[in-house]
């Protein structure tokens, strides 16, 4: 028995020691685009999540939530009847998922089983950004208009609190303890937030930064992710204020996300590029562009498989500016509406 139990530990020492090698080479293959899914219909878009446990992909479009396989890229289902989608977020049971009706002012509260609509419930102006907060078991939906965030009972599905803000809220983070960030848009700062409390406890400006947008963050380095317009990132002391870095990403960003297990940050930029920054590094260098689609400046990190998911459209030309809208924006030509899969081979 003794040499038995001996063959078996050499035979699974030779087995780890043939398996941790492809594993290290996979971890340090370059990111690209692996595939696209697309999804057709009209209209645009804008955030989008992963339920990494579900293996599912949320994604905003117009007045439909798309759920797709985050494997296959099949379509799961589809909740339809809003006005104008913008955020999604999870509850920590894995029962109920949620959604910001910003043209409706309202979330709406669908079951992630069934994908049938629950509850709505009434926020403050064009709620944009969301997140559910685990320690206060409370959902903040972070509304643009009226600057300030309605906090939702994520038991019963009620407001329990109004918390103003110094200025537009774009997108939240949380830290899994009781605090929340979110960026301010036309402040150029971040804003901490103690959840039980339910009221903002700093204020910090995001020096090098034009109107930031996605959030990201680092729990265990305590390091926050701003991406900004002027293709510019600016990482903070998510404990002190302090900036840490501002390193160089792509043209026209609107999201952000970390990879815990390799210290990465990307960024995801309306010029068709996806940047990746070494976070593990004190200098944060720029590990890898990736070119993408124009116009995929949204994006959701899946940190079961590492993957990057993006969404893009074709887009038609760009309408003549005029003195009421001298940036016209080209419209996204139907049917074209595309998921863009990056991750390593």
């Amino acid at each position: 028995m003794i040499a038995k139990h001996i063959r078996l530990t050499i035979s699974s020492l030779a087995l780890i020691a043939m398996v941790a090698p492809a594993l290290t080479v996979k971890a340090q293959q370059p990111y690209s685009v692996l595939t696209k899914w697309t999804i057709g219909g009209e209209g645009g878009w804008d955030y989008l999540a992963a339920d990494t446990t579900a293996h599912r992909l949320y994604i905003t479009h117009a007045t439909r939530l798309e759920v797709l396989d985050t494997n296959s890229g099949k379509p799961v289902g589809s909740i339809t009847g809003f006005k104008g989608l913008h955020g999604v977020a999870f509850d920590d049971t894995g029962k109920f998922g949620y959604v910001t009706d910003g043209g409706a002012n309202q979330v709406v509260v669908f079951d992630r089983s069934t994908l049938a609509k629950v509850a709505s419930i009434p926020t403050g102006a064009n709620p944009d950004g969301m997140v559910f907060e685990p320690a206060t078991k409370t959902l903040w939906a972070f509304n643009g208009r009226s600057k300030d965030a309605t906090v939702i009972d994520a038991a019963n599905h009620t407001v329990v609190a109004t918390v103003p803000l110094p200025g537009r809220p774009e997108f939240p983070a949380v830290d899994g303890s009781g605090t929340l960030f979110v960026n301010i848009e036309d402040k150029n700062e971040v804003v901490r937030i103690d959840a039980a409390a339910k009221k903002p406890t700093a204020a910090w400006p995001l020096a090098g930064c034009d109107s930031p947008s996605g959030l990201a963050i680092d729990t265990v380095g305590h390091r926050l992710f701003s991406v900004c317009d002027g293709k510019k990132m600016v990482i903070t002391d998510a404990t002190s204020g302090k900036s840490l870095a501002t390193p160089t990403i792509g043209d026209g960003p609107d999201a952000t996300g970390y990879d815990p297990a390799h210290k990465l940050v990307f960024s995801s930029n309306g010029d068709g590029t996806l940047t990746i920054i070494d976070a593990g590094k004190p200098t944060y260098p720029v590990l890898s562009t990736v070119t993408t689609e124009r116009g995929a400046r949204t994006m959701a990190f899946d940190a079961s498989n590492g993957r990057v998911y993006l969404v893009t459209a074709a887009f038609g030309p760009r309408p003549a500016a005029t003195p009421e809208n001298p940036h016209p924006r080209p419209a996204a030509l139907p049917g074209s509406f595309s998921v863009i899969v990056v991750g390593r081979k």
